[in-house]
């Protein structure tokens, strides 16, 4: 099954595809989220799609078409999970899961512009396969239990600011991975039924030219194994949204220039849809200083 939210920003209408038909599903739920999910929400859909209870949206094709998820609780990410990304960003294939968060307020529609952020020089894109929680997950004893706590598969795009990531960061990415608008999710939600996870096609296009064209098959951890390895660590809830990782292609490379205003990307996985974001200008103003002990300097400087 397909799960979408169409609407304007905070007044989508959650929605069930068959074929390319959307149907309005709220009769069932008024939200595609962390209680619908949890509540066997995607069962009473099929339910209610297969009896022909669900009305169409008649123009559905007009509207904006948001995050197919609501906001999370959270958002956590696998850095450096395909090994040809690792050896462009100049490192050795991780020997365990690496963890990062961003922000759940991200998570945007997957056609809503982008902004690039006050004094970014290197905004990037990492398309990659995220996976959505069904249920509260926790210390799971194996890989193979954690295929049972997966509500379903988006396409994501993982925006990155290198310099916050990494030259400012005081060693954790987050800070490179959170600006508004840096995680758009979506076309779809699709359950688990209707995906291989472990052989989808994933590309990225910047002004139409090719960026990555990967496989999940080249994952070092699999999505089974990242789920449960997370669940060692943290609590994840009803829909929550983990980002697996991207392939090799991105302008951290140093193959390709970062992002600048006007420029369009697009992302698609195999399966899960296809998103285009143009990027825009960022809010004017005074560019942040890159290091505390810079501002500090100036303002002694100034007494």
């Amino acid at each position: 099954m397909r799960f979408a939210r169409l609407g304007p920003v905070d007044e989508e209408i959650p929605v069930v595809y068959s074929g390319d038909t959307a149907h309005d599903l709220r009769s069932i739920t008024a939200d595609v989220d962390g209680v619908f999910l949890a509540g066997g929400g995607v069962e009473r859909a099929r339910a209610a799609l297969e009896s022909g209870a669900l009305p169409v949206l008649d123009d559905a094709a007009s509207l904006r078409i948001g995050a197919p998820i609501a906001r999370p609780s959270a958002v956590v990410c696998i850095g450096m999970n395909y090994a040809a990304h690792a050896a462009e960003s100049g490192s050795a294939p991780p020997e365990i899961p690496i963890m990062f968060l961003k922000t759940p307020n991200t998570v945007v529609g997957p056609n809503d512009d982008v902004r690039i952020p006050r004094g970014s020089t290197k905004t990037d894109w990492e398309v990659e396969l995220g996976v959505v929680i069904s249920e509260r997950t926790s210390y799971l004893d194996s890989p193979d239990e954690a295929l049972g706590r997966i509500a379903g598969f988006v396409t994501a795009n993982d925006v990155s600011e290198r310099d916050f990531q990494m030259a400012v960061s005081g060693g954790q990415w987050s800070k490179g991975k959170s600006a508004p608008g840096f995680n758009p999710t979506g076309p779809w939600l699709v359950t688990p039924d209707e995906v291989d996870a472990g052989s989808l096609r994933l590309r990225s296009w910047v002004n139409g030219e090719p960026r990555q064209d990967s496989t999940t098959a080249d994952l070092i951890f699999d999505v089974a194994t990242v789920i449960w390895h997370l669940s060692q660590y943290l609590q994840l809830e009803p829909g929550d949204l983990v980002l697996t990782g991207t392939p090799e292609g991105v302008a951290l490379s140093g193959r390709f220039p970062y992002l600048s205003a006007g420029d369009v990307c697009e992302i698609e996985i195999e399966g899960l849809g296809r998103q285009r974001q143009r990027f825009v200008e960022p809010v004017p103003g005074v560019a942040p200083v890159a290091k505390p002990a810079e501002a500090l300097a100036a303002m002694e400087a100034g007494r």
